[in-house]
């Protein structure tokens, strides 16, 4: 490993230990002509996952995008940084559990969702209303429906709904 700040190869490990994903591995390293000491992180190189879009197309995977998406819907909720990053290592652990070298952008959505409606349920509808995207008030109304007991629904909520349902 070329040390970052000299550019010379000779670097030692001077720590080990695992990543904050799986199959991670984080190093300490000092250089021996500089002394500077640097992180860096070796992982498992995977077979990439393609996901295929509505339209047909397809692009690798990207966990930087998942992990976008799910941070919007969580924007100023009570969900820590550390349960979204989990939540994502776990969509991601499923995919490539799944063995499939082309995965529907459907299931990648289908899996947030899931995720979230575990997690908080402002934020599940909050990704759901973007990716089912919902078209007007009923939409809204329709999924809130599955989230609350039928006891629990306002007299007014249960016409509407009932509209919206007449509707469909």
């Amino acid at each position: 490993m070329n040390c970052p700040f000299c550019g010379k190869p000779n670097t030692k490990v001077v720590d080990s230990r695992p990543g904050k994903i799986e199959f991670e591995v984080r190093r300490r390293r000092e250089c021996l002509v500089c002394t500077q000491r640097f992180t860096t992180y070796e992982r498992v190189e995977q077979i990439p996952i393609t996901i295929v879009k509505k339209d047909s197309r397809r692009e690798e995977f990207n966990r930087e995008k998942v992990l976008t998406g799910i941070k919007k819907a969580c924007e100023k909720r009570a969900i820590s940084i550390h349960q979204i990053e989990e939540t994502v290592d776990n969509i991601e652990r499923d995919l490539r559990e799944s063995n499939e070298q082309e995965i529907p952008s459907k299931v990648v959505g289908e899996k947030i969702i899931e995720a979230l409606k575990q997690i908080d349920d402002v934020a599940y509808v909050r990704f759901a209303s973007v990716y089912r995207e919902f078209k007007d008030v009923a939409d809204f109304i329709q999924e809130l429906k599955g989230l609350l007991p039928k006891d629990c629904l306002p007299i007014e909520f249960e016409a509407f709904s009932d509209k919206a349902d007449d509707r469909s």
